[in-house]
């Protein structure tokens, strides 16, 4: 087989996913695997999609990503509450490009939900309301996601049954769907369009490295964060008029940032609590990953030669020549 024809087990040509929890090592697996397989990377992560936030979002500095291209990073604004629908829709038409150009297309990034959408597109639901969702995200950080799940029982029973107490993304918005509109999104399943046709060619590949050294690199990184000039960053956003409860600002890495800046709690307190969300979001992650149908995992970290190897091997090309 050539490079850049991976296949599914199915035969057909690939669509692949890397994926995994937070500073795990998909950014650096995703541009070997690009470049081994003549690949341009989709990035997959709801945080690296805004601009003008940087030092939290691990994006891949442009010297450091080798020359290979990559998309839907880096191109939204702070005051855009970007959502996983828009993200779905234009990565379909980024996978398309990709392979109209001959190469591979990967998805790298630790935002489940975005690639649930993308394999399972949402109806068309009401805009988001900013106040409530900031109301149920602060009810979720006081009592956790099981409580959320217990309060859309209360409210609509049939989509309680139906979604995984922790899979707090599809719960929040269930309540948010019902308190707006009065229906059951689970009423509302047969308004979804249809699946892009690259969903059914997807290869979801995941990293699982082991968790006490990914905690300690999280608190490692998360004080490099902090070193580097976080608190400025976002004073910088909140003067220009950007929203703290943006989606941008409310994000792990950063809404902490915003407590302190706004006196509710002081700095050691904003940098432990957020290497806690960290390391609690990289647990998420991984929870979100064992739910989904089809995924392959790998462990420990994207930057490891025998992870990348045998993703290679698996992926069905060899390892490319130095």
């Amino acid at each position: 087989m050539n490079a850049g024809e991976t296949q599914n087990p199915a035969g057909a040509r690939a669509v692949v996913a890397i994926v995994g929890p937070t500073a795990s090592g998909k950014s650096t697996l995703g541009i070997e695997i690009a470049l081994a397989l003549d690949g341009e990377i989709i990035n997959c992560d709801s945080v690296q999609v805004y601009q003008e936030i940087q030092i939290a979002t691990a994006k891949v500095p442009l010297e450091e990503r080798k020359g290979v291209p990559h998309h839907l990073i880096d191109f939204v604004s702070p005051s855009v509450n970007y959502t996983a629908v828009e993200w779905a829709q234009e990565a379909a038409r980024k996978i398309e490009e990709i392979e109209n150009r001959g190469r591979v297309p990967l998805l790298v990034g630790g935002t489940g939900f975005y690639l649930r959408a993308l394999r399972q597109p949402f109806f068309v639901s009401p805009q988001t309301d900013e106040t409530l969702r900031h109301r149920l995200n602060s009810i979720r950080d006081r009592h956790g996601a099981e409580h959320l799940h217990r309060l859309l029982d209360r409210l609509d029973p049939k989509a309680a049954a139906h979604f995984y107490p922790r899979d707090w993304p599809r719960v929040q918005r269930a309540i948010e769907v019902y308190l707006q509109t009065g229906r059951s999104i689970m009423d509302q399943k047969d308004e979804r369009p249809d699946p892009h046709e690259s969903s059914r060619r997807l290869r979801i590949l995941a990293l699982n490295p082991p968790r006490s050294e990914l905690y300690s690199r999280i608190n490692d990184r998360t004080d490099a964060h902090f070193e580097a000039g976080l608190v400025a960053e976002v004073q910088q956003l909140l003067d220009r008029g950007f929203s703290p409860r943006s989606n941008a600002l409310g994000a792990h890495g950063y809404r902490r940032v915003v407590e302190y800046l706004q006196g509710q709690r002081d700095l050691p307190s904003a940098i432990e609590q957020t290497k806690l969300d960290v390391r609690h979001y990289a647990k998420r992650q991984l929870t979100w990953f064992r739910h989904e149908a089809g995924v392959e995992w790998f462990d420990g970290f994207g930057e490891e030669i025998d992870i990348l190897q045998s993703v290679l091997a698996t992926l069905g090309s060899g390892p490319r020549s130095k």
